[in-house]
């Protein structure tokens, strides 16, 4: 079993930047693949991107493509989620979520961190 806890998130003005974190705890973290969720207000929670277990692999949804970047340090048991060009309909909530497989429906996840809160302003 993992634990998760995100932090990094704000207020941060539209064409800005910000760096999430997603923080570890618990057994065998390099032995998860680490996704990123955000969910805006009124929205369903939305599949971002996935890294794979030794971070060799992303994927990533066609919204953030080019924007978003997925990485992990295993050492460190942390992944993170940079977040660059941000727009004001990326305000949610994201979340980081594991697995010991790839998917990208959140049903196939776990493993949840808290949520940490991103607000864009224009």
């Amino acid at each position: 079993q993992v634990q998760l806890v995100e932090s990094g998130g704000g207020l941060v003005q539209a064409g800005g930047s910000l760096r999430l974190s997603c923080a570890a705890s618990g057994r065998m973290f390099d032995a998860y693949y680490v996704a990123w969720f955000c969910q805006a207000p009124g929205k369903e929670r939305e599949f971002l991107g996935a890294i794979s277990v030794r971070g060799l692999s992303t994927t990533y949804a066609d919204p953030v493509k080019g924007r978003f970047t997925i990485s992990r340090d295993n050492a460190k048991n942390t992944a993170y989620l940079q977040m660059t060009s941000l727009i004001p309909d990326d305000t949610a909530v994201y979340y980081c979520a594991a697995s010991s497989y790839y998917s990208s429906s959140q049903a196939d996840y776990p493993f949840w961190g808290q949520g940490t809160q991103v607000i864009v302003s224009s």
